[in-house]
């Protein structure tokens, strides 16, 4: 029996996942995207696996630069993740960039002030399989932010996660 496309995709939105707004910034230009295919690797060295739709325009710009950040959202921070994801009118990245605030940590890629925490990483490494770019990349710096709650998105919709 072959799974479908439709099938795969229904099944998928049963596994939770963090919300993440991926972000990098070096020659190639500032850029950001909603990415829920994050996950750990190894912590020695520490690495997260970070899952890039080739389709994207910002494929090639992550690739380019080298660096990304990876910031886990809170609540309350629903809105931002839908403006990276595309779903907003801005196209503009510094119009995109202008709703938060951000900071530097090691790599120069943008670290988003009031997140649960933010991985700033070199990438180490890239796999093309699929519709996706999988990107291995090694933690240079970690930020933990104050939020004691995360955000999910489970079965299409974002969920709060953690104690109060």
């Amino acid at each position: 029996m072959t799974v479908t496309k439709q099938e795969f995709r229904d099944a998928m939105s049963r596994l939770g996942a963090a919300v993440n707004i991926v972000t990098t910034d070096g020659p190639a230009g500032l850029g950001g995207m909603t990415v829920s295919a994050v996950c750990s690797v190894t912590d020695d060295p520490p690495t997260l696996l970070v899952c890039l739709n080739r389709g994207s325009p910002q494929n090639r710009l992550f690739k380019d630069n080298g660096v990304l950040c990876v910031n886990c959202l809170a609540p309350g921070q629903e809105e931002l993740s839908g403006r990276f994801a595309g779903r907003s009118a801005e196209a503009d990245m510094p119009e995109r960039f202008s709703h938060a605030s951000w900071g530097l940590l090691s790599t120069g890629a943008p670290a988003l002030d009031g997140c649960t925490v933010s991985f700033d990483c070199r990438i180490a490494e890239v796999v093309e399989r699929g519709t996706h770019s999988v990107l291995f990349c090694e933690v240079e710096a970690v930020r933990q932010g104050a939020a004691s709650r995360g955000l999910i998105w489970f079965s299409r919709d974002y969920h709060r996660v953690g104690a109060e």
